[in-house]
């Protein structure tokens, strides 16, 4: 586990109303591959993280496809998001709603860690014990939170699914074109390999390129619009 980035830096809402009253991009990833597996028999087993790298006989001998245990997706956006600027500023809250439909939320002040063996552990440890505390205080810096997510949001937010089957928009406009300077959206990202970008009720779906891209450089995109937006460097 990563310890607080900045002890300084601005801390997570505590209320809907702090969320409802400071304009943030608001960032689900859905459907991610996180899915623990006991390894081995009794003391000797141990806890993993199911993935098609590790685990791919596991998964092929109880018919699984290999294509939908990816956490590294998951692994990858969290990195694009957490390193951006737009979270340095307290302007995005990121949230993770698992394939098993477990949601998370992400505090904005950790550092996920760089590598993917330990990121693994670290999801094994959230799943198990629904919580990470900093080592430092009590501060929560993943848990695991109640459904539905829309109990989690601001009353009344502009919900937008990135999708590769939607009508193509550039950021650079679309974003000040639909988007007033004071108000939260809510952007849902699809965390996995392949699947339908449906994920309940939405306002507007729209595609951020004319090429497939990946999750995190998606993550990337519309993380760069909204600095850009709000004038952040």
């Amino acid at each position: 586990m990563e310890f607080l980035e900045n002890a300084k830096a601005p801390k997570i809402p505590k209320s809907m109303t702090e969320k409802a009253n400071t304009s943030r991009l608001i960032v689900i990833l859905d459907n991610c591959s996180l899915e623990t597996v006991k390894l081995g028999k009794g003391k000797e087993g141990h806890y993993a993280l199911l993935n098609s790298d590790d685990h791919g006989h596991l998964l092929k001998k109880h018919g699984k496809s290999l294509t939908d245990f990816r956490p590294d997706i998951t692994h990858q956006c969290l990195l694009a998001l957490l390193d951006s600027p737009l979270n340095k500023a307290g302007k995005l809250l990121v949230y993770l709603r698992t394939a098993k439909n477990v949601l998370v939320e992400i505090n904005p002040h950790i550092r996920i860690p760089r590598t993917f063996k330990r990121f693994c552990g670290l999801m094994v440890q959230l799943l198990h014990k629904l919580s990470i505390r900093s080592i430092d205080g009590p501060e929560k810096l993943i848990k695991v939170i109640k459904n539905p997510i829309s109990d989690h949001l601001p009353p009344n937010i502009r919900k937008i699914t990135l999708s590769g089957d939607a009508p193509t928009v550039k950021l650079s406009s679309w974003v000040p074109s639909t988007t007033k300077l004071d108000e939260s959206v809510a952007v849902f990202v699809g965390a996995m390999a392949h699947g339908t970008d449906d994920f309940g009720e939405v306002d507007d779906s729209i595609s951020v390129s004319d090429y497939p891209l990946s999750a995190a450089v998606a993550c990337s995109k519309i993380t760069q619009a909204f600095e850009d937006f709000w004038g952040i460097l």
